[in-house]
């Protein structure tokens, strides 16, 4: 399971991400911010690979189990 992320360190504020995914990213203070933990219907790799920051990815999350 992965969630995308925004590392604020690299962020420009330019806005791409939120005119491709507004449901998943908002602009804050000049800096992305992930609104949604899910991408949804957007295409969030799109986002990543139009970031040019290149502050946009993937975080893989380990599923844990109860045993």
């Amino acid at each position: 399971m992965s969630k995308v992320k925004v590392n604020e360190d690299l962020c420009i504020g330019c806005g791409v991400c939120e005119s491709l995914c507004p449901n998943v990213f908002k602009l804050e203070n000049g800096k992305a911010k992930v609104i949604a933990e899910e991408c949804g219907e957007c295409d969030c790799q799109e986002a990543i690979n139009s970031c040019s920051a290149n502050a946009i990815s993937f975080e893989e999350q380990s599923e844990q189990t109860n045993l």
